[in-house]
């Protein structure tokens, strides 16, 4: 086995080769011209017999793997609502793989418990929410939506005395689940592995934004939660947090709000009115690798109560060392699905510390105001169609038919400049541009738009 003074080698090389590709994403295709045939016939083959030498390891790597990343990280990539990593966010992930803390126990790494407890304080004074709610970290807002909405399976099922924990939903009373018609499908998947079936659709406007009118009219009485949305994922669009709130409140309904990127609107002063309503809701979920920029994988929930979100979370056995409440500490597996975990909390310490309260609020607008001038500049094309309203980082938009608009996207991603993916909205066709990277700025702007100039212009007419 290396030694130190070897480690110390093989680490300085990885940083050399980390950097070195860092310093590529500027001139490198956003996605690689390569085949699933080649990628495996460079990294495959029969396992060694013998041990290697871990710098050949990472030297092979870097050439074999290399060719088939995609340029996530930079600013041209526009595809999935997908940030990048902050200097700062990439070098604290970096340790936590160092330090190889087992972020479940406070027993397991003392300092990765209260990272998490001070990132708690800070995240629910940015957004606006209660200051005694708890929070989780996981892999992302699908296990942020399967823990929230376990708190609020809980809750509900407690509130007319079932206990769900030992006696299970066999013979439970029924929960009905609220959605917006535009909801993510991250939510559906939640409630099927929690065992609560397909959700009860609400309409939608054109926008995507759930109808309050249509939620009155379908709560009842009994066991009952509403999924709302922050941020839809093609138009950006809103619920309307404060009438959908209230209706909860008047059926005494949970409210869980799936706020993946657009929650963070509630650090700005000038988007915060989009989130009204945000701190009259029981559960939050939010995607720290979108927006805030941290290294995947870093998802977040957030509770108000955090007795109802440690009672369907917690654990125990005989062999651990927990928090028998003495000691004042924070054990993680009492908050998430997940006993052996890495420590997520401090890349995201040090993404907040790095960009502090006004740097978190100058992203996210930079992001909005790249977001509104593609969508000027697009809207200036020919045969383009807007179909959002561009409120947050999210454009949507077409071409005159659903062939020339594939025909175009094909074209400006096959071109590598920049990268982003089409989808289908109300049933027509579409291409989405998301702005979520902190480099991002208006070269990166222009260069989209004068890609699809230039796409449309060699794209046969349908």
């Amino acid at each position: 086995m290396p030694g130190v003074s070897e480690v110390r080698d093989l680490l300085r090389r990885t940083a050399e080769l980390a950097a070195d590709y860092l310093e590529s994403l500027g001139e490198r295709p956003v996605f690689p011209d390569v085949t699933p045939e080649g990628l495996r016939e460079a990294l495959g083959g029969p396992l060694p017999d013998e041990p290697s030498d871990p710098e050949t390891v990472v030297d092979e790597l870097v050439e074999s793997a290399e060719p088939g990343v995609v340029a996530m990280g930079s600013g041209r990539y526009f595809g999935f609502v997908i940030g990048g990593s902050l200097p700062a966010a990439l070098a604290a992930d970096w340790l936590t793989s160092t330090w190889d803390q087992n972020a479940g126990l406070y027993v397991g790494g003392p300092s990765a418990s209260v990272v998490e407890q001070v990132t708690r304080e800070w995240l629910v004074g940015l957004l606006g929410l209660p200051t005694d709610a708890s929070i989780g970290y996981v892999t992302g807002t699908q296990m942020a939506h399967v823990t929230g909405l376990a708190a609020a399976r809980w809750h509900v099922l407690d509130a007319v005395g079932w206990d769900v924990g030992p006696q299970g939903l066999a013979g439970a009373p029924p929960v009905r689940v609220f959605v917006g018609e535009k909801r993510h499908v991250t939510i559906d998947r939640a409630l099927r592995l929690l065992g609560l079936g397909a959700p009860e659709v609400v309409a939608a406007d054109d926008q995507g934004r759930l109808v309050p009118g249509a939620l009155r009219e379908s709560l009842g009485e009994g066991p009952a939660i509403v999924c709302a949305q922050a941020g839809e994922v093609n138009t950006g669009a809103f619920d309307p947090l404060p009438e959908i709130a209230e209706a909860c409140a008047a059926a005494g309904t949970w409210l869980h709000v799936d706020g993946a990127f657009g929650i963070w609107a509630a650090v700005s002063p000038r988007l915060r009115h989009l989130v009204d309503g945000l701190e009259r809701a029981d559960s939050w979920t939010t995607d720290a690798h979108k927006w805030l920029n941290v290294p995947y994988d870093s998802g977040i929930v957030i509770c108000r109560h955090p007795e109802s979100h440690r009672a369907a979370m917690t654990t125990t056995a005989s062999y651990l060392i927990q928090d028998e409440g003495e000691r004042r500490v924070r054990d993680q597996v009492d908050w998430v699905p997940e006993f052996s975990r890495r420590a997520r909390g401090f890349a995201v310490y040090a993404a907040l510390r790095s960009l502090g309260r006004s740097g978190l609020t100058e992203l996210v607008e930079r992001c909005c105001d790249a977001a509104a001038r593609f969508a000027t500049a697009i809207a200036e094309l020919e045969g383009v169609e807007l179909l959002n309203e561009v409120v947050l980082n999210q454009v949507l938009f077409r071409f005159e038919s659903d062939e020339r608009t594939d025909e175009v996207l094909r074209r400006v991603q096959e071109g590598g400049r920049v990268w982003m993916s089409g989808t289908t909205w109300d049933g027509r066709k579409a291409i989405r541009v998301s702005v979520s990277n902190w480099q991002t700025g208006d070269d990166e702007i222009e260069l989209a738009v004068e890609a699809f100039r230039q796409a449309y212009g060699q794209a046969p007419a349908r």
